[in-house]
């Protein structure tokens, strides 16, 4: 099958079948549909990989993912492909899962595959690894862990502001006690978040207790609550480092049978979906992962209407929700 019979087939010519294959958006929605409707048809399927050795320019993107289980990554990653595809683009991730010698080998496939750009939504980076990508021809977009370069992006969510606005809240609140579970590993984001914690805490004079999480899964959560519950430490307020371990936090409780939030309220970071479906629902911060997929885009495609300018890093703000999960303390702990 040639291009030359989807063109016949869809009635246009072949420079149109090969605007639609490259992602041309000036093409009419009309005509792009009448040309993927042909080569459904046809079964015609592209070699996208020698049309891209013959334009001299790759079209597929690398995307690397800390965890695609955690729903916070997979947000960033389902916004970021949806865009990707809409122009023409082609993704290939790879999930390190926290290990920074699955990030090594990953980034050193994508660059072997020839990529256009790279996406690093990743809590682990080793200082190594963002020399050698400091070197490399193509754009890079790192999240939280990198630092801008010639062609080098990078975005930060403003960590600092919103576990300031949750501590704030609960203190507002009535909360003088309040314990912290962090992240079993010591990761930049979550690190800054638990240092956060203590420095709010401390200026606002609240008596503050850190947990550590033994594992990221929902089972860290409960763990932790059990150790911060036996601990002789007893919060009115129990913040977390994500909302996957508020979750965790709020089984727990409901095990033990301690009322959230009559005797303990209990707050979350991500505002990832679940959270709005937790009893009671979780007070979180939300953290505009929609925004940050298509910044990440943006500095990556060229074509795009709204390309963002290489080599800049770019803070994003996070925004306090208000849910049923908090609520003053029991009166005796006023």
């Amino acid at each position: 099958m040639k291009l030359i019979d989807v063109a016949n087939k869809a009635g246009v010519s072949v420079t149109t079948v090969s605007r639609v294959l490259n992602g041309d958006q000036n093409v009419k929605t009309s005509t792009r549909t009448r040309v993927q409707r042909a080569m459904q048809d046809l079964k015609y399927y592209p070699n996208l990989h020698a049309r891209s050795l013959a334009r001299g320019q790759s079209k597929t993107l690398g995307v690397l993912v800390s965890n695609l289980d955690n729903p916070f990554f997979l947000d960033i990653y389902r916004r970021f492909e949806a865009l990707a595809l809409g122009s023409g683009y082609d993704t290939v991730v790879s999930a390190t899962h926290y290990h920074p010698d699955q990030l090594r080998a990953s980034l050193r496939s994508m660059l072997g595959r020839r990529v256009a750009g790279i996406a690093a939504f990743v809590s682990e980076m080793e200082p190594s690894l963002i020399d050698e990508l400091s070197h490399v021809e193509i754009p890079v977009v790192f999240y939280d862990v990198g630092r801008v370069g010639k062609r080098i992006t990078n975005i930060r969510s403003n960590y600092q502001q919103g576990m300031r606005q949750l501590v704030e809240h609960l203190r507002m609140l009535g909360h003088r006690r309040m314990a912290f579970i962090a992240y079993p590993l010591a990761l930049q984001p979550t690190e800054e978040r638990r240092t956060t914690f203590l420095e709010v805490t401390e200026q606002l004079g609240v008596s503050a207790h850190v947990v550590l999480a033994h594992s990221e899964e929902f089972s860290g959560g409960r763990s932790a609550t059990r150790e911060l519950l036996s601990s002789g430490f007893e919060p009115t307020a129990i913040l977390c480092v994500n909302d996957i371990t508020a979750v965790g936090v709020l089984k727990e409780l409901h095990e033990q049978g301690v009322l959230v939030p009559q005797q303990i309220s209990v707050a979350g970071f991500d505002n990832i979906l679940l959270g709005q479906f937790t009893i009671p629902s979780l007070t979180t911060i939300h953290i505009p992962r929609d925004r940050i997929a298509e910044l990440a885009f943006q500095a990556l495609a060229p074509s795009w209407p709204n390309h963002a300018k290489q080599g800049q890093e770019v803070l994003v703000d996070l925004e306090l929700i208000l849910r049923k999960s908090t609520a003053p303390p029991p009166t005796e702990s006023a």
